[in-house]
């Protein structure tokens, strides 16, 4: 299906953005009356990447009033709930994009009008909406999306302290050990998780491993995130700063 093309700067995506970033559904409804084809439109911006209207709706910084209404009003008219970004690096959908906000009333609202929680596209692995919910460290959108049915893998689980699971995956499976725990130790450290951490430690996670997307150690992101503790507790067991770290 071709879907109507509009570029950023022309008076009607204005009126369409504005009325979206607001949440003014009475001013949504009249352009949607007027021209349903809106629903399910493309807007361009200057880098020429496409952006429908629930994505509009979902993007940074995202905690839009009449999330409910506003998601339903786009629905009805033939919105695409899982239209990914186009002609952008990633292949997001707004689910992905009110997941990487915390947007929780908005994941809600999403979910209930049917948008895939498992679909692909993610910019942080390619994967479902929960690998951008916790990879840029959103925690109450990620366990929203958890509770509303989200699979989890183990770096997931690792990050949001979900000790049953992880403890079930590393016991099920023994050569899961030393390096393969590296990276769930350190989305452990990034959520705040100590308990985890020391658990992943004592089946030997490297508490020094650098992510290979910023060069970052657990330490860094322990600090950059707040954690006291977790930082506390890296420290006097070695850990050091990465190679970006001023």
């Amino acid at each position: 299906m071709t879907h109507r093309t509009l570029q950023s700067n022309e008076p009607i995506a204005i009126e369409l953005t504005a009325a979206l970033k607001q949440g003014e559904i009475d001013r949504l409804g009249r352009l949607l009356a007027a021209e349903p084809d809106l629903a399910r439109c493309v807007v361009r911006d200057v880098t020429g990447g496409g952006r429908t209207p629930l994505h509009l709706f979902a993007d940074w910084p995202g905690h839009i009033p009449n999330a409910a209404a506003i998601v339903q009003m786009l629905a009805a008219r033939g919105a695409d709930l899982n239209a990914p970004a186009l002609d952008m690096w990633h292949q997001e959908t707004p689910l992905h994009w009110a997941a990487s906000n915390d947007d929780v009333a908005l994941i809600d609202a999403l979910l209930d009008a049917g948008a895939d929680i498992a679909h692909g596209g993610s910019s942080i692995d390619g994967g479902p909406p929960l690998s951008s919910a916790v990879g840029y460290g959103q925690w109450s959108g990620a366990r929203r999306l958890v509770a509303r049915g989200a699979k989890t893998q183990l770096w997931h689980e690792a990050a949001l302290g979900m000790m049953e699971e992880v403890a079930r995956r590393v016991n099920a499976a023994p050569s899961l050990r030393g390096d393969q725990l590296s990276a769930p130790f350190w989305h452990a450290c990034h959520g705040g998780q100590l308990a985890m951490a020391k658990f992943l430690h004592t089946r030997g996670a490297d508490v020094n491993w650098p992510a290979p997307w910023s060069h970052e150690t657990s330490l860094d992101i322990a600090e950059k995130a707040g954690h006291s503790d977790v930082v506390a507790w890296l420290v006097a067991n070695g850990a050091r700063y990465g190679t970006n770290s001023a």
